[in-house]
């Protein structure tokens, strides 16, 4: 009798068989996620090449043994964010717009910076899900260039090769909320080209600033380095030529105008956990005056309290800002309207979500605001591993993002944890990647 002819079975990563997503999803530090094998070929498991059935019957484990990855656990790494090409607005009513070929029109569509941003900002409070094929209910593709194109109010779903007809390029130095940061990949337009909406500097050496942007999973405003997180020489600034106006009202990351007797808005890090220093002081003073002093009692001083927090998380929701735009620290939007009286004022009845600051519910732990392990784990999809993400850029332990943190936990965010453990001085299981509630005390405390 012949003998069997045995070989391992190593599948591709993309394979969405229950075993090889249970490998993916306990094992995501394997950026293939094929260690330690499919279910097929672990240890010293062969499968008979010549009978193809019993292979494929190998292929696909057991759904009570491996179940599949639900919703929330994603098998293998973060997509990337491909685009979709030129094509009409598309609506309840039908295709409307020009056809995907046709020419820019003649006379753009008029704007304001300020209709820019707040157009922009209605796909951040709704978390419009990111997609190269879908369509949002205002007609607009929801991906990267559909997004810009829904912005900037045009009369058609764009693609990166097309926006630069509606815009003209500018300097970094002219940059202005409502601007672009676009990078066109002529060599594969559909695989790496990207666009994001500026939303204005967030600090005073202009090295990061608030971007608008649709990606994966959702619409989002995250502070970015400039020019982006990878790719960053690549990408150019561009304006829309429709811009009726320069002012940048309407956006959280524009500096505003000083008013006399006032302080100008000093940049985001003068405030927060740890800030000491005048600007936490006027702050204090100002949203007193506008209704928000009950949520700090004490009288207005330099030192960042969790009081101040809810003070200006409170004024922020009186606004109608909801999700990240009222997350209580704050930007120069929210500077600009205390300084200038303008915006709505906090009124007794408004609970602002008022307990503020940092999420309940983590007394048992000893640490305000710690949310508890869970959270934070291969698989895990949440606000808090955005947070997480942000506080540590802001800390400078944010080198192994490729694209800026994000709701998804992933093996950048476990590695950009442990640099800073090990900043601490941790080593060894005390520095595992994994926030427990000493790691989030100096992370947001100190």
């Amino acid at each position: 009798m012949e003998p069997p002819v045995f070989e391992e079975i190593d599948p591709a990563g993309d394979c969405d068989c229950p075993g090889c997503a249970h490998w993916r999803r306990v094992l995501p530090q394997s950026r293939s996620g094929r260690f330690p094998g499919h279910p097929a070929a672990r240890g010293t498991a062969l499968v008979v090449a010549a009978v193809a059935s019993t292979t494929l019957a190998a292929h696909a484990a057991p759904a009570a043994v491996l179940p599949p990855a639900g919703p929330d656990v994603f098998a293998g790494e973060e997509p990337g964010t491909p685009q979709g090409p030129r094509s009409p607005l598309h609506g309840p009513g039908g295709q409307a717009g020009p056809p995907a070929g046709a020419e820019r029109p003649a006379r753009l569509p008029a704007t304001t910076r300020a209709d820019i941003i707040a157009r922009a900002r209605t796909w951040v409070t709704r978390k419009v899900p990111y997609g190269v094929t879908s369509y949002w209910s205002d007609g607009y593709r929801q991906d990267c260039s559909g997004y810009v194109s829904m912005a900037w109010g045009l009369p058609g779903n764009e693609w990166t090769g097309s926006l630069g007809d509606y815009a003209e390029r500018i300097t970094k130095a002219e940059l202005q909320p409502g601007d672009v940061l676009l990078y066109h990949n002529a060599g594969d337009p559909y695989g790496g080209s990207h666009v994001v909406l500026f939303g204005g500097w967030t600090d005073a050496s202009r090295s990061q600033y608030a971007a608008y942007e649709q990606t994966v999973p959702h619409t989002r405003r995250r502070t970015t380095p400039y020019a982006y997180w990878n790719n960053s020489s690549r990408y150019v600034p561009y304006r829309y030529k429709g811009v009726t106006d320069g002012a940048a009202r309407s956006t959280e990351a524009a500096g505003p105008p000083a008013a006399e007797g006032r302080l100008p808005f000093p940049g985001v890090a003068y405030f927060g956990p740890g800030a000491d220093n005048r600007h936490v002081a006027e702050l204090g003073r100002l949203l007193a005056g506008r209704g928000a002093g009950r949520f700090h009692p004490a009288a207005p001083g330099p030192r960042w309290t969790d009081g101040v927090r809810r003070a200006v998380r409170a004024f922020q929701e009186a606004q109608g800002w909801r999700g990240a735009a009222a997350d209580g620290l704050p930007g120069p939007l929210t500077w600009e309207l205390l300084v200038s009286g303008g915006g709505r004022d906090v009124h007794s009845g408004d609970s602002a979500s008022a307990t503020g600051g940092p999420p309940s519910g983590s007394s048992r732990h000893g640490v305000r605001g710690y949310p508890g392990r869970a959270l934070f784990r291969p698989g895990a999809v949440n606000d808090q591993v955005t947070r997480l993400g942000e506080q540590l850029v802001r800390k400078g332990f944010g080198r192994y993002y490729a694209d800026g943190p994000g709701p998804r936990w992933s093996e950048a965010d476990r590695r950009n944890v442990e640099a800073f453990q090990r900043a601490q001085g941790w080593r060894g299981g005390a520095a595992d990647g994994y926030p427990g509630p000493e790691t989030w005390r100096r992370l947001f405390l100190s």
